[in-house]
This record gives structure tokens, C-alpha cells and sequence, in this order.
């Protein structure tokens, strides 16, 4: 799957089949890692391109704004649209308490990888690496280095993410590779 910038960021996502009560092969789990590792890239790629979004001027925000509504519902998000903002609105939304400050958004990124690995360590390596190349897809996008609201971003929920593993006995590095 490839996120394509002009569908909704949830249509992306591909459903991820889990099987509790039976062995998988190593193609199915590598299958499910895949699912696992695009799934949060889309969510990691579109909540970074909305600060990115929030933060600019662009002239192409309007287009920006179709795209987005169905992930802005979906992450929660129920404040005034965001093509209406003004520019102090949108401040206080990326501001240290606002809904997507860098705290909260990297608590929705984390979160979604927490929950989806389900204390399993292969799903967490793949969601921190769907995290990583979100990131590295909006910074595409972006046509350069994200803004440091971003790679704070990024940082917290890395760190969440890394601490869950940890706290779970699990290694970043997948040792089997």
C-alpha cells in the first residue's frame, strides 16, 4: 500500500487479520508486520503532515482540508474546521496544550501502535517503523526538513513507543534479523 495524498488517510488503511488460535509461517507474519508497518505509517504520515499544515501559509490548504476531514474525525478532533481557523486559532491548536501540540499528538501516534501491538514485540517493531517512515514520507512532502514542532513530535512518540517495549522486556532492535 502506498499513502497517497488524495485519499483519506483512514481508506488507506488495510484491514489487519490476526489469528489467536493457530501458528502462522514466516510469509504470514511477514504479511501482518507489513500490514501493521503501513497502517501506522498513514496515521504517523497524516498527523505530521497536519502540524505541517497548521503551521503554514500555503496556498494549497484549501486542498489540504478535503483530505483531511475524515482523519480529523476520526482522530477525535471536533473543533471549529480547520480551513476557518485564523491564524491565532490555529496557533493555540499546535500550542503546548492544544489538540495537536506535540504531547497530544504523540500520544495519539504512540497509542495507536501500543494498542495495535497488542504486547506482541514483532508488532511493535513494525509500528515504530511505520512510525519512522510516516514521518519520513510528510518530510517528503514537505520538501525538506520537518518544523520542530514535528520532530518533537516524533521524539515523544518514539519514546512512549520505546518505553512500552521496554517496560514489556522487549528490544527495538528485532534480534531474529
Amino acid at each position: 500500500m502506498k499513502v497517497n495524498s488524495n485519499s483519506s488517510p483512514m481508506a488507506q488503511m488495510q484491514s489487519v487479520q490476526t489469528q489467536f488460535t493457530e501458528k502462522i509461517s514466516k510469509e504470514e507474519a511477514q504479511a501482518l508486520k507489513e500490514q501493521v508497518m503501513q497502517n501506522v505509517s498513514a496515521i504517523a504520515n497524516n498527523s505530521f503532515g497536519t502540524q505541517v499544515r497548521l503551521r503554514s501559509n500555503s496556498s494549497d490548504f484549501m486542498q489540504a482540508y478535503e483530505e483531511f476531514q475524515s482523519f480529523l474525525k476520526d482522530i477525535g478532533y471536533n473543533g471549529k474546521n480547520i480551513a476557518e481557523l485564523s491564524q491565532d486559532e490555529a496557533a493555540k491548536l499546535v500550542s503546548e496544550d492544544g489538540f495537536f501540540g506535540i504531547e497530544k499528538t504523540a500520544q495519539r501516534i504512540s497509542d495507536f501502535v501500543i494498542q495495535g501491538a497488542n504486547e506482541d514485540a514483532q508488532k511493535f517493531r513494525a509500528g515504530r517503523e511505520g512510525v519512522l517512515q510516516g514521518y519520513e514520507m510528510a518530510q517528503e512532502m514537505w520538501g525538506g526538513e520537518l518544523p520542530e514542532i514535528s520532530q518533537k513530535t516524533l521524539q515523544s512518540a518514539l519514546e512512549s513507543i520505546d518505553k512500552a517495549m521496554y517496560d514489556l522486556g522487549f528490544s527495538i532492535l528485532n534480534k531474529e534479523a
